[in-house]
């Protein structure tokens, strides 16, 4: 992940030295879907193609995506099957994050893990750009128990995004995923991963009490506060065997 090195001056106790300091990257992109505009997303410069693709999907827009060309601050993304751009509202939600007001999709899924299962999927959330910045969010996919993705991003929706995106170009199946972040799971939060068919998502954070909603009514199993040994799930939890 790119870095801003920003120049800035340190106080430590009594000593203050110039420093240069990592600074996460943001950047406003403009999206269309099938050359209609959609929506301006703030989000790192980073795995773009996968941000337009994951988007379109996670709000339910389209079911998958046949092609996403990225060229300077534009992100086109092409799915056949998409649903009119004028038939829906945008909301702006909790943390500045832009959605689409709509139903959200329900999952269905014979899928069952471990606890241990649970903490290998955390051990794998910090990332790099995070031990630098202290400043991004981060999500993993898990396909089949096994880390398939990992992205960071100045946004925490923009990190489902782009996992969901990786799976959808890349032909990850996604209803065998497992979503591990580390951002606080809000309505939002949870409408995007079940309308990507996902039926685990654990997350480092907090809930709300509209993402758990959300979760019980979609099928979800939610988890939080996983760490230090411990977790809470406050949906389905029969997919995780004691």
């Amino acid at each position: 992940m790119n870095l801003y090195q920003c120049p800035a001056v340190q106080v430590r106790e009594n000593r203050m030295m110039q420093i240069k300091d990592n600074v996460c990257i943001e950047d406003t992109f403009r999206l269309y879907l099938n050359d209609e505009p959609l929506a301006e997303l703030v989000a790192s410069p980073e795995q773009l193609k996968e941000l337009g693709a994951g988007f379109v999907v996670c709000e339910g827009l389209a079911q998958g995506v046949d092609n996403v060309d990225v060229s300077g601050n534009e992100i086109r993304v092409y799915a056949v099957y998409a649903k009119a751009s004028g038939k829906f509202e945008k909301e702006l939600r909790s943390g500045g994050g832009l959605g689409i007001r709509k139903a959200h999709g329900k999952v269905t899924s014979s899928l069952v893990i471990k606890k241990e299962d649970v903490f290998r999927v955390i051990s794998e959330i910090e990332s790099e750009a995070w031990k630098k910045t202290g400043g991004v969010h981060c999500s993993v996919l898990f396909s089949d128990k096994n880390l398939a993705v990992k992205s960071s991003d100045v946004g925490r929706h923009n990190t489902i995004d782009k996992v969901v995106g990786f799976a959808i170009l890349n032909g990850v199946a996604l209803s065998a995923g497992i979503i591990g972040c580390t951002g606080r799971q809000s309505a939002g939060m949870i409408s995007k991963v079940a309308n990507a068919g996902i039926s685990i998502i654990i997350s480092k954070a907090a809930s709300t009490d509209k993402g758990i909603s959300i979760a019980n009514e979609a099928g979800i199993t939610l988890i939080c506060f996983a760490r230090e040994g411990r977790f809470t799930i406050y949906t389905h939890p029969y997919r995780i065997r004691s």
